[in-house]
């Protein structure tokens, strides 16, 4: 049995189920949400579209902190000049910018310019001449460092992405990266109000990509921002879900109450000019999807008699923030700013290379420990949480809340087909459309029930050792697919995955749609034992799950699953942040936005009523646990095993 191949459920070519659910589900939310239709709608829809994205988001408002700028240098370029500088965005936690200033007599209208995802962050080279050419065209121009890319990567001096796993550690800890990039860009814009040389009625916003995307949410968020150019970034939410886009242009739950159009109609009646790029090649901010933003954002502007304020202009250029872009961007800012001209592209002098090194504010890896990296804040995030439960059914209900298991899927039909190499094949139909492929075998004893072995790569990566030891052992052997895996896996999402983690496309398209990964396994793993259990009568049942799958299994029977005992294969002992080495060990099926505020591991397992067993118990980052980690899960175990069942 070790050496031979699993039998398949379906045949090789099958339909993308898991494709047509989410796309259908994204189409519907895009219809859903249909913006108001007169002003006085429209006002108190405002207002709680506002609400919803502050708590979504997590975005902190900090005004009244000390900005504590710190100037490390100057560079004086022709009509005008660069500052190094840092500013305090978070109590305690710094971030890395230029601010380029005007020659001459202030005070000057001024633009943050947010960057996308280039190496160099504040640095790159399209970012670099959209400020330049905005300080040669009498802007004050702040660029900063968005959060873990440039001078804040986790090694000073390396660049890294900011996404993905990394990125994703931060929702564990009830942040999000949006909501991390949008306190600072906030924080940018209360730095530019601050200055003797800006005009603090005069604030623009633009980016381009990332960039652009937070140009959208801070303008959105941020009134003080009277004009916004958003550039190849706007597009559709609907268009997001599977297809390529980063962590930090992620709203958990965006979709169940908005689209992109009521974001950007959030401007109205200030000035909005987006750009988009025919030949863009991410699907998410091609211009067709752009222009169905645009039409129903533009039916707010017209209600509050501000059609003009909104435009847009689609560029024969690729994805980039390019000199026909910059000019446009800048003849709309002197309409809407200065009151000049009539929004026409400003021409503009070609930009020169600048000394990248000298804008440096940290040389030589000397970085101050006050620019907090992602790993740094996120173990700094887990060793502030003070957990205080209430009882052990407000915490289950809060973990409902947490993996989004609320509306589940039932059991619509059950489909056996010829038994191959000595297995049963299986597919349990759900009532949401999905088949969860299952091979069993019935166990030589009945006394000795089932083992359901899952594992995040599916029923082919369950270990072939294992599988012949339960067999002589004379267990019952169960080996499903779960969402997203194996013979469920969508061939769509792994290839928009291309160089990222597994599960990197699956697991944001679930959080845009109000689900979690680990929620739809947790369904599956009910679906399972609960088919067993009718087929058998009350047999033991126990969870063998490796790796992340062996979370959702013990969180399956921390929210009253059946199951005698739990074994967890190779999990995460703790949700706590390890090391950037070993980042992407585990997929991204495997985070669970507010898991660590809300108890971590150690309390899954206190409120579980199964036995819990641990095999090759692991960190975040893959590595082996010590004694005093094992010690302290224990001792957090028995401490949480004291709650009261109801308070």
């Amino acid at each position: 049995m070790s050496k031979e191949k699993l039998p398949r459920v379906f045949p090789a070519e099958r339909t993308d189920i898991i494709q047509l659910q989410l796309k259908q589900q994204a189409a519907t939310a895009f219809q859903s949400h249909v913006l108001p239709a007169t002003a006085a709608e429209w006002e108190q829809y405002r207002q709680q579209l506002r609400q919803h994205i502050i708590r979504a988001s997590g975005v902190k408002m900090f005004h009244d902190l000390p900005l504590n700028i710190k100037e490390t240098g100057r560079v004086q370029q022709p009509g005008y000049t660069i500052r190094n500088i840092t500013f305090q965005t978070r109590p305690g936690v710094y971030t890395t910018a230029n601010l380029y200033v005007p020659d001459g007599k202030g005070p000057f209208p001024a633009v943050i310019n947010m960057h996308g995802h280039w190496k160099d962050g504040r640095m790159g080279e399209m970012v670099l001449a959209t400020a330049q050419s905005l300080a040669m065209s009498g802007y004050v121009c702040l660029n900063a460092d968005a959060w873990g890319a440039g001078e804040r990567t986790t090694v000073s001096g390396q660049p890294e992405y900011h996404g993905a796993n990394l990125g994703a550690s931060l929702l564990n800890t009830g942040n999000t990266l949006l909501g991390m990039q949008l306190t600072d860009n906030i924080r940018g814009v209360d730095l530019l109000c601050s200055l003797p040389e800006v005009d603090k009625n005069k604030i623009g916003a633009t980016g381009a990509s990332g960039g652009g995307n937070q140009t959208m949410w801070v303008s959105a968020i941020d009134e003080r921002i009277k004009a916004a150019v958003p550039v190849v970034s706007v597009g559709t939410f609907e268009s997001y879900i599977l297809n390529s886009n980063c962590i930090c242009e992620l709203l958990p739950d965006g979709l169940t109450f908005t689209e992109e159009a009521g974001v950007l109609a959030l401007l109205a009646p200030r000035a909005l000019k987006i750009c988009n790029a025919i030949n863009d090649n991410n699907k998410s901010f091609y211009p067709s999807e752009m222009l169905r933003s645009y039409q129903h954002a533009a039916s707010v502007f017209k209600l509050l008699q501000a059609g003009d304020k909104i435009s847009y202009q689609i560029f024969n250029t690729t994805h980039g923030y390019w000199p026909e872009i910059r000019e446009a961007m800048i003849g709309w800012m002197d309409l809407h700013l200065e009151g000049k001209g009539n929004g026409a592209p400003h021409l503009l002098p070609p930009v020169t290379a600048l000394p990248m090194q000298e804008l440096l504010n940290f040389k030589n890896g000397n970085r101050d420990s006050s620019v907090a990296t992602t790993a740094a804040w996120c173990r700094r995030e887990a060793d502030l949480v003070n957990v205080a439960p209430v009882s052990r059914a407000a915490q289950r209900l809060a973990l409902e809340r947490l993996l989004k298991t609320g509306k589940q899927t039932g059991l619509k039909a059950i489909h056996q087909y010829t038994a191959q190499q000595g297995w049963e094949r299986v597919a349990l139909e759900t009532t949401a459309g999905n088949l969860i492929p299952l091979l069993i075998k019935a166990p030589a004893i009945r006394e000795k029930g089932y083992v359901i072995a899952v594992h995040p790569g599916g029923k082919d990566s369950v270990s072939r050792s294992d599988i012949q030891a339960w067999a002589t052992e004379g267990v019952g052997i169960v080996l499903p697919d779960l969402w997203g895996t194996g013979e469920q896996e969508s061939v769509m999402a792994k290839t928009v995955d291309g160089s990222q983690p597994p599960f990197h496309t699956l697991a944001r398209s679930v959080m845009w749609l109000g689900g979690t990964v680990q929620g739809k396994w947790i369904n599956d793993l009910e679906m399972i034992t609960d088919y067993l259990q009718e087929q058998n009568g009350n047999v033991r049942v126990v969870l063998n799950g490796s790796k992340e799958a062996g979370i959702a299994s013990l969180l399956f029977t921390t929210l009253g699953g059946r199951a005698a005992k739990v074994v967890l294969d190779g999990s995460p002992l703790s949700y706590r942040f390890d090391t950037r080495e070993g980042i992407d060990y585990f997929t991204m099926a495997v985070h669970i936005p507010g898991i660590l505020p809300w108890g971590d591991v150690p309390m899954a397992v206190a409120l579980s009523k199964s036995e819990v067993e641990w095999k090759h118990p692991v960190t975040m980052a893959g590595r082996e646990v010590g004694d005093n980690e094992w010690k302290h899960y224990q001792a957090m175990v028995q401490r949480f095993k004291k709650l009261p069942e109801n308070k």
